[in-house]
């Protein structure tokens, strides 16, 4: 099978003071299912786009392959979905009718205008078209995007089907792990690679960095000896030579008729004592040299104030409908202190409705009653964010909260410092997103609503998100379409049909 050679590969963009890579060699099996992982910002889209030929740089990466890339951009959405595809790429009919049969897509989307699919369908009719044939390689970039948690399992189910290879970056840890064979992870100073899905990946790269951080623990200890030791070498030279110079010049002590003999022999201690004190210094640079520049993890903050009351939030018989269109059946539940709710559901099943409707926010009828404390403090992390403007110093007095506290959350979650100078309507969308998360971290709540929180967050902002609840145990009402993440933090789950 076909291979991608990566040698020497060295690229980083103007503005970066460091590189993505440095002198990167790797071999890429094309039959792999490959996932590919890493922080954000740490060069997996940029990977793709140099396996594309779409940065210059310098090394060598040598294929026989044509690379197909999603998501493709599409230039007029208002043409038919037929098409759209036609001008991303040539197929025959039955062959895209074939894929989206896999994906369990009705074939007349084809003869819909590409504008009115909904985000998942558009996802499935892209997939669709870098299947039609095994020639193409795959290069699939963030799929679960848009998708909820059935069209999750179809597209899982569909990749999980083919028998020719792609590399496929995703942050949904099931997805992953039901996806692939091999995990590449791009990490602090390097490109790891593991045979095996992301739950092999877990566990192997938890005992590397388990090993790595107790060698770091035992070269900094003999480290530290070896610096003690030069110290105390060093020291004791120029105890000598002071006792030489004292002897010298001492009236009376017959030293004049032996100075030079006391030089020689002063002479020789101190070349020995300092080729000991260069041996000792050398040998601590040489040490400093294998320590691994291990990624750890900062641990979040969140500003829970728990309640003296028992019961938060009683819903009963809840309906929301807009004119004749109801979103779903009518519904009850309790949210009672410490409680993590999780509503699941399709796409438009009501889901961020529900949320709506709870703050005052919803547009349309409600049939139902909610009964709620008065003064509950509630901290809301919403889909939409686009309206956070300003300077960081700004954003924090607007929303009054700690400066420092919004500061230190963002820092953790992997914003760096540089991009605090920035205004927010200026930074990448994931970098927004941060700040959202950060602001409904740092604010003082007895209960935290969060409409997916996880989305344009990697895989490390997950766990740092989830061991944050898991400490703190808040009392939530989450929206969420990560299985994996609602396992490890719901208490409990509602479903809507």
């Amino acid at each position: 099978m076909p291979t991608i050679e990566i040698k020497n590969l060295t690229f980083g963009f103007d503005v970066q003071t460091t590189n993505l890579f440095e002198q990167t060699n790797l071999t890429i099996q094309s039959e792999w299912k490959l996932g590919l992982i890493g922080r954000n910002g740490r060069g997996k889209t940029t990977l793709l786009k140099l396996l594309m030929g779409e940065h210059t740089y310098s090394g060598k990466i040598e294929h026989q392959l044509n690379f197909t890339y999603f998501p493709q951009k599409v230039s007029d959405k208002e043409q038919l979905t037929y098409y759209v595809l036609q001008e991303l790429s040539d197929f025959e009919q039955w062959k895209i009718e074939r894929e989206l049969n896999l994906l369990q897509v009705e074939a007349d989307i084809l003869w819909r205008p590409f504008s009115s699919l909904s985000g998942g369908e558009q996802t499935k009719v892209l997939l669709a078209l870098l299947f039609v044939d095994d020639i193409n390689y795959p290069l699939i970039d963030e799929p679960t995007n848009h998708l909820d948690v059935t069209a999750r399992e179809q597209v899982a189910n569909y990749l999980r089907g083919k028998k020719q290879g792609f590399i496929v970056v995703s942050h949904d840890r099931s997805f992953v792990d039901e996806v692939v064979d091999h995990v590449l992870s791009i990490e602090k100073s390097q490109l790891i690679l593991y045979q095996g899905n992301f739950s092999v990946y877990e566990e192997q790269k938890g005992r590397r960095d388990q090993f790595e951080q107790e060698q770091n623990v035992k070269l900094k200890k003999e480290i530290g000896r070896l610096k003690q030791t030069a110290a105390e070498k060093a020291e004791w030279s120029r105890g000598r030579e002071r006792d030489k110079l004292g002897s010298a010049n001492k009236p009376g002590s017959g030293a004049i008729f032996d100075t030079g003999a006391i030089g020689a022999r002063a002479a020789r201690t101190m070349k020995r004592s300092k080729a000991i004190v260069k041996r000792m210094d050398d040998q601590a640079a040489e040490k400093e040299k294998l320590l691994k520049d291990i990624e750890y993890i900062d641990p979040l903050s969140m500003n829970y104030h728990p309640s003296h009351r028992k019961k938060l939030l009683t819903v009963e018989q809840l309906q929301l409908s807009y004119g004749e269109r109801q979103l779903f059946d009518p519904m009850s539940f309790e949210i009672e202190q410490g409680d993590r709710v999780a509503i699941q559901g399709p796409n438009g099943s009501g889901k961020s409705s529900i949320l709506h409707y709870l703050l005052g926010t919803f547009q349309g009828e409600a049939t139902g009653t909610v009964l709620q404390p008065q003064g509950v403090t509630i901290s809301y992390v919403r889909q939409n964010y686009e309206d956070n403007r300003g300077t960081l110093p700004e954003f924090a007095e607007e929303q009054g909260l700690s400066y420092q506290d919004l500061l230190n959350n963002l820092f953790k979650l992997g914003v760096e410092r540089k991009v605090f100078q920035n205004r927010i309507e200026d930074m990448s969308m994931g970098q927004r997103k941060r700040v959202e998360l950060a602001k409904s971290l740092a604010t003082p709540a007895e209960l935290f609503i969060w409409d997916e929180p996880l989305n344009y967050l990697d895989v490390f902002n997950h766990k740092q998100l989830e061991e944050v609840i898991q400490m703190i145990q808040p009392t939530m009402l989450v929206v969420e379409h990560d299985k994996t993440f609602l396992k490890k933090i719901a208490t409990k789950i509602i479903a809507l049909g």
